[in-house]
């Protein structure tokens, strides 16, 4: 298998796009001394500067370690009353970022939405087609929901979600099989392979029951890692890539 090929651009033009300034503002900071690699001061913002996934253990801006170029995938654990939006009122998920990260170009975005009520594991990536091949129906990526309950469950909720013809209000189709694991009277898991709006929510309230906390802690077989704390986010890894479509780290792909 050959080596992708590593892209070479202009050290202005690398820094501008991972949000750092204008080309003219990171001109300004070559010329202060201010960008290093290497260990090297580059004074010349015209430098081409192959783009390689180690380019943040070798380069430096002010002292700090370069921010990961494009083809970035983030783990974020979003809080409860957050939105995933760009653009509507109130904390957005983009807000959890630093500043310049929200100037990338490519832009990141979130893989599928979480409502602003329901906190918990969510992707974001400048990857388009990752970010395709993970929202895909083809794909059937499950994610799996724990689930808190206003009234006690009433026994036969694994049935109806399991049979494939539960209907929610205003649709036309049932929704595909769910999976379900009751922890107690008011408390399950559920894992989809769906994403229609709200659904778990609706789920619950076409058969009579409110849900009143919602949380997302795992996608395909990638868990919300234990050590990530609301509002905090890390980058995946190649194994995390992996679990998200169901694969053993290390294992060959079908």
């Amino acid at each position: 298998m050959s080596a992708a090929k590593t892209t070479n651009l202009r050290l202005d033009k690398l820094l501008a796009n991972l949000g750092y300034g204008s080309r003219r503002e990171i001109a300004g900071l070559a010329r202060g001394g201010r960008i290093r690699l290497d260990g090297a001061v580059l004074h010349d913002a015209d430098r081409r500067i192959a783009v390689t996934p180690d380019l943040p253990e070798r380069m430096t801006v002010d002292g700090d370690r370069l921010d990961p170029p494009p083809g970035l995938l983030l783990l974020l654990h979003k809080p409860v009353g957050v939105t995933c939006s760009h653009k509507e009122a109130g904390p957005l998920i983009y807000g959890l970022l630093p500043t310049r990260w929200r100037r990338r170009d490519p832009a990141l975005s979130t893989v599928g939405r979480l409502d602003k009520e329901t906190s918990g594991l969510i992707l974001l990536t400048d990857d388009g087609a990752l970010l395709h091949r993970i929202i895909s129906p083809k794909a059937s990526v499950p994610k799996r929901y724990q689930v808190t309950l206003e009234r006690p469950l009433r026994g036969d909720e694994a049935e109806v979600f399991a049979s494939g013809t539960l209907m929610l209000e205003g649709e036309d189709r049932p929704l595909l099989p769910v999976a379900t694991e009751v922890h107690d009277a008011t408390r399950a898991a559920v894992t989809l392979t769906e994403g229609r709006y709200h659904q778990v929510r609706r789920m619950f309230a076409a058969i009579g029951n409110h849900v009143t906390a919602l949380h997302r802690d795992r996608i395909g077989a990638l868990d919300l890692p234990e050590d990530l704390a609301p509002g905090a986010f890390r980058s995946a890894s190649a194994e995390d890539v992996e679990r998200i479509f169901g694969a053993a780290p290390g294992s060959a792909p079908a």
